[in-house]
């Protein structure tokens, strides 16, 4: 944390190099929205290059705030959470707070209260929690009222705003293009039960299907692991009426994509497999995968703000969703004896 003289940065010299006065800099990292954004990037890139550090202490004093927000999550190394995880963190330090993680190792009523109470310990000023899972709802029903908080990914009927991905629109987009390609219905392997990403993406897929008057086969459900979505695919592969399976995230769909090879069935030429998430690996599966992709970068920072909103008193009640982009790659195809171009 050095200025350009080698003592260590203070607010001034963060100010006379972005070219503002200080009550603007001390703006940009405790109220940043009330900055223009243009005027808010040159302070944040002033603050990267000399490394500046607030001084908490001084900050709380001033403010009132401690400039440290709480994040709730699960402890899991899975794609989407820890994806989401990382851009909620980047988004609070690139406005100047640090952050201050509880993972726990499930998201219960219980487990949510101690990591709550974990995290006002330390005095953050408001709590995101990152709660996917069916279990989870009831905790969110209980928090402190006096604690700003926002979810990740809850389900709707919780007292607090959520930002999340519309799952169900993505499982749509996925199972339209299936049909599109003129097989006759889609199978689907989703994630497990207690998960509420994998059940808005089973009511996607359910839906088309039902709305188009095509056969719904039964769900079958792996654990998000590409090792489930193997043991899972070796089974649809023993079923020559399987030519389109949607999976419920990458992993799991790399693992059919080697049961299908493995009973030869080739892809696309006699089964599509289409996933969901597009993880930067996705692009280079053989075939390429078709896939689902989730701006997890979105949901993170729509998640700050509008815990900053909460912060500010303001009534930002209900749900924010970001739509997801399907990916056409060559793991879809034409049904078996089709010929058709992909919509």
């Amino acid at each position: 944390m050095r200025s350009r003289n080698g003592r260590p940065a203070v607010l001034m010299d963060v100010a006379v190099l972005a070219g503002v006065s200080a009550m603007t800099v001390s703006r940009v990292l405790n109220d940043p929205d009330r900055v223009r954004a243009e005027t808010r990037a040159r302070v944040l890139a002033a603050v990267r290059e000399l490394d500046y550090r607030p001084n908490q202490a001084a900050r709380q004093l001033v403010t009132g705030r401690s400039g440290v927000l709480g994040v709730v999550s699960i402890d899991t190394t899975l794609y989407g959470p820890a994806t989401t995880l990382y851009y909620i963190e980047q988004a609070a330090r690139n406005a100047g707070y640090n952050v201050s993680i509880a993972s726990l190792s499930s998201l219960n009523r219980r487990s949510m209260e101690d990591g709550v109470q974990r995290l006002r310990a330390q005095a953050v000023d408001g709590v995101i929690i990152v709660a996917p899972h069916e279990s989870a709802s009831e905790g969110l029903r209980h928090l402190p009222p006096e604690m700003p908080a926002v979810a990740v990914d809850a389900g709707d009927d919780i007292p607090v705003p959520v930002a999340k991905v519309d799952q169900r629109a993505g499982a749509v987009r996925v199972t339209r293009h299936l049909l599109s390609l003129g097989h006759r219905t889609v199978w689907h392997v989703a994630g497990p039960a207690d998960w509420l990403d994998a059940n808005g993406r089973i009511e996607g897929w359910r839906g088309v299907l039902e709305e188009a008057g095509r056969p719904v086969p039964d769900v079958v459900r792996g654990d998000w692991s590409a090792r489930s979505g193997y043991r899972l695919g070796r089974g649809l592969a023993q079923e020559p009426e399987v030519t389109a399976v949607f999976v419920g995230n990458d992993q799991m769909a790399l693992g059919v994509l080697r049961a299908l090879r493995e009973a030869g069935r080739r892809v696309p030429e006699d089964v599509s497999v289409a996933g969901f998430d597009d993880i930067p690996e996705s692009a280079y599966y053989w075939p390429p995968l078709t896939t689902v992709r989730q701006d997890f970068g979105e949901v993170g920072r729509l998640a700050f703000h509008m815990l900053l909103d909460r912060m500010a008193g303001a009534d930002t009640d209900g749900r924010r969703l970001v739509e997801p982009e399907l990916v056409v790659r060559e793991s879809t195809g034409a049904a078996p004896g089709m010929s058709v171009r992909p919509a």
